[in-house]
């Protein structure tokens, strides 16, 4: 304290004056509407920028809740779009018959490798979400993978980088289909196998799931058409495909599941049993 009344002694004519200085920009202000108004723009400016940077960076801080969010809203968005009658139509019309064929659970990568030949993905959601083995798994940009097992939190997504997945899988715009496998080599890139000769396409042509698939929607996105070729052993093509995912940079996931999927192959096994 001693401190402080010695400093206001030592510096009393320049606190004097700043007070006097204080007081006579106070008054212009009061009297002349020009300085006033001039004096709120400045303060105005300045808090403006203020708040501008505080917001900024509260921005900042709640994207991750704004990530989540938006996740949750895309899943809504796709299980509209998946309970479409086909999910390539222009048509807005929902089909009564095929409402809710389809459930959607948005859930996170916290796992993913793609450097070995069986590649596996993690997420954080499992059975307590309702996630089961053989669910199809997609993020915005196309297929992702299959479920392989689950816990109550937790599941593993068999990657189409992995040389055990096979997908369904056609040529946009034609109903030639085949099988989407990968071959180990370049994670940028899928094969179509088993492809009739009679099937029309090119380089550049789209390849999206096919309405056999009873895991994944049919259309959507996987790839488009790099290169083809002649498999001499089966007379088939074979297409090298660019995958639309880069698959080594994952976040958000939506798991498919198709509540129809059991009936079907309930039918199926039961048509083809024997007598």
């Amino acid at each position: 304290m001693q401190q402080i009344i010695n400093f206001m002694i030592k510096n009393s004519y320049r606190l004097l004056f700043l007070l006097l200085l204080g007081i006579s920009f106070s008054l212009v202000i009061k009297s002349h509407s020009y300085h006033r108004s001039e004096y709120v723009n400045s303060a105005n400016a300045i808090t403006g920028a203020y708040y501008e940077k505080v917001n900024e960076v509260n921005e900042y801080f709640s994207l991750k809740q704004k990530n989540k969010d938006l996740a949750s809203e895309n899943a809504l968005l796709k299980q509209l779009l998946f309970n479409k009658k086909d999910t390539v139509l222009t048509s807005k019309t929902l089909f009564r018959n095929d409402l809710n064929n389809y459930n959607v659970v948005v859930s996170k990568v916290v796992k993913n490798s793609f450097n070995t030949r069986e590649n596996y993905i993690t997420i954080n959601s499992g059975k307590n979400s309702g996630i089961e083995v053989d669910m199809g798994v997609v993020n915005d940009k196309g297929v992702v993978g299959i479920i392989e097992k689950t816990s109550p939190n937790y599941s593993t997504i068999q990657s189409v980088l992995n040389t055990k997945s096979k997908i369904h899988a056609k040529i946009k715009n034609s109903e030639h289909f085949g099988t989407l496998i990968w071959d180990g080599v370049n994670v940028g890139f899928a094969q179509l196998t088993e492809v009739p000769r009679l099937a029309s396409f090119k380089p550049g042509d789209s390849i999206v799931t096919g309405a056999n698939s009873e895991i994944f929607p049919e259309n959507i996105p996987i790839g488009k058409i790099d290169k083809i070729y002649i498999d001499k052993k089966t007379n088939y093509y074979t297409i090298n495909i660019r995958l639309f995912n880069d698959m080594t940079a994952l976040g958000y996931v939506y798991v498919i599941e198709n509540k129809r999927k059991k009936e079907k192959r309930q039918l199926e096994k039961a048509t083809i049993a024997p007598k």
